[in-house]
């Protein structure tokens, strides 16, 4: 393999943590070189189409980094949203996805995925971008997060929407009012109001 191409290889893969094919494709680069790497042990494929280094460490993160590199248009929500945010003593064994309704479900055998789907306002509203070993990952705000689990109560339970309400509140990741907005986005006002005014 000219070096060149290995050298481009492994200074994006530092950069990005986790190749698809299509970025080396992106560069230039066939996509057979990513073969090559993990057949000589440089690189490791924790499942089909993601590439590591072999001697990676990764972060507690990575799931949400190997399912945003999936789903790019996906955006981190519920149980593993909440997670992300230190509001759950939850540990999801999926990643929680919101996709588009009309989008095509993701085939996907790594990492475990759970797929909800939002639409109009509901998908849009409330996202944020961090950057999680160089990759961009999609998740949305605490007060979002916190009205979606309301909506979601019974694929989630009940009890796991009021914890979150409340860690958020005693965090300080959201304020009473952006909870409030959160909650007219998702048209779940008269399902929360009793539990915000309990914490009041």
């Amino acid at each position: 393999m000219p070096g060149t191409k290995r050298d481009q290889i492994l200074h994006l893969i530092e950069k990005t943590r986790v190749l698809r094919p299509q970025d080396v494709e992106a560069i230039g680069i066939s996509r057979t070189y990513l073969n090559k790497l993990h057949a000589e042990g440089v690189l490791d494929r924790p499942s089909r189409g993601l590439y590591i280094l072999q001697n990676d460490d990764p972060s507690e993160q990575r799931s949400l980094v190997e399912a945003c590199r999936r789903v790019p248009r996906g955006i981190v929500c519920l149980l593993s949203a909440l997670q992300f945010h230190g509001l759950t003593t939850q540990a999801p064994f999926e990643v929680w996805m919101a996709i588009d309704e009309k989008a095509r479900l993701p085939r996907t055998d790594s990492p475990s995925l759970r797929i909800v789907r939002f639409s109009g306002i509901a998908l849009k509203s409330g996202v944020q971008e961090h950057v999680v070993e160089g990759v961009t990952v999609r998740v949305y705000e605490p007060a979002k997060t916190v009205a979606d689990c309301f909506k979601y109560r019974n694929k989630i339970g009940i009890d796991v929407a009021i914890e979150a309400l409340r860690d958020c509140l005693k965090q300080r990741k959201a304020t009473f009012d952006e909870l409030w907005q959160a909650a007219k986005v998702c048209r779940m006002t008269n399902v929360i109001r009793p539990y915000l005014e309990a914490t009041a």
